[in-house]
């Protein structure tokens, strides 16, 4: 782990206020080289205290955000290990597998034991999201169904067959999911009614080349972001469906799926321009496929082998 550059105490989201200079100055305080292959998902607990990664290497490993520490490392040798998400409990979190099926895994942290599992999918699991509300949680997969679940039960809450591969999030107050089906069909489902369809359907142009790999509200629920492994992001308004913003400028020949997060207290002036802020410099030597910002403090992380964390200058 490198020595910090400078005091590493995270400031609150409240504190800081975000501008383009800001972010293109933050600087890089810790770094850890604890895994072997890419870095496959970042998690935050809700109140920003711990975060957790999950790698190709089927290890899972958390981290103090508060000290800038690595506090606990366990592995899924046996599935392997994918979108590791955090639930309501610092010491429990569910994942995706790599190996076996495609079962999703409800794991105790503390002591690397598996409290349960929700069978169903038969193919790859694109989406994991919980709910931040309760224990209720979504999942997306290329069998083209979206399945809802509840963390007391190994049954599927609920299935939505769709026509092509999936991805899902939850609105910041959980009483609201969307979908995104055929890489052009943004689907909102009312989670108390969800069985009698989506009460609302917006029809996007399609880009071509691509496919979308991620959804996620802003943290104020009025824009919906969409990631794609093509060279491009959408930003929709959340009530219209109209759509914001397309976000390019990434070269992704490879069409990997592109990694994007909200930053603290939500960057709105970002947004309405549409427009790139800054450049951040890093010294990744592979590539970065993962960015998540802290929920509650000013904490960049991002990763490819290496994770790196980032925090305001002294002087923000």
């Amino acid at each position: 782990m490198a020595a910090p550059v400078q005091n590493a105490t995270p400031a609150t989201a409240g504190t800081v206020k975000l501008t383009a200079d800001l972010v293109s100055r933050m600087v890089m305080v810790k770094s850890f080289s604890e895994n072997e292959q890419r870095i496959n998902s970042i998690d935050f607990t809700a109140d920003g205290q711990t975060m957790i990664t999950s790698s190709d290497d089927d290890s899972i490993v958390m981290y103090n955000c508060n000290l800038g520490t690595k506090t606990r490392a366990v592995n899924s040798k046996k599935y392997g290990v994918d979108l590791i998400r955090f639930t309501h409990n610092h010491n429990t979190g569910i994942h995706c597998s790599t190996k076996v099926d495609d079962t999703i895994r409800y794991l105790s942290l503390h002591d690397n034991k598996y409290i349960r599992y929700f069978p169903g999918h038969t193919k790859k699991v694109l989406t994991l999201c919980m709910s931040p509300q309760d224990d209720m949680f979504l999942s997306g997969s290329e069998d083209k169904t979206i399945r809802l679940w509840d963390l007391k039960s190994p049954n599927c809450q609920g299935v939505m067959q769709v026509t092509s591969r999936a991805v899902a999030a939850f609105d910041p107050d959980g009483l609201i999911f969307g979908a995104g089906v055929n890489s052009q069909s943004v689907k909102l489902y009312d989670l108390r009614s969800f069985d009698k369809g989506p009460f609302m359907t917006w029809q996007l142009e399609q880009e071509p080349n691509c496919d979308w790999t991620g959804m996620k509200f802003s943290p104020d629920g009025k824009h919906i972001l969409i990631t794609t492994d093509g060279e491009v992001m959408r930003v929709i308004d959340a009530f219209s469906g109209t759509q914001k913003h397309v976000l390019r400028g990434h070269v992704n020949a490879r069409r990997q799926p592109l990694e994007a997060a909200f930053t603290p207290g939500f960057a709105i002036r970002a947004l309405r321009h549409g427009q790139k802020n800054a450049d951040i410099q890093t010294d990744h030597t592979g590539l970065i496929q993962q960015v998540a910002f802290n929920p509650r403090f000013f904490i960049m992380a991002t990763a490819c082998t290496k994770l790196n964390l980032w925090i305001p200058p002294d002087d923000a």
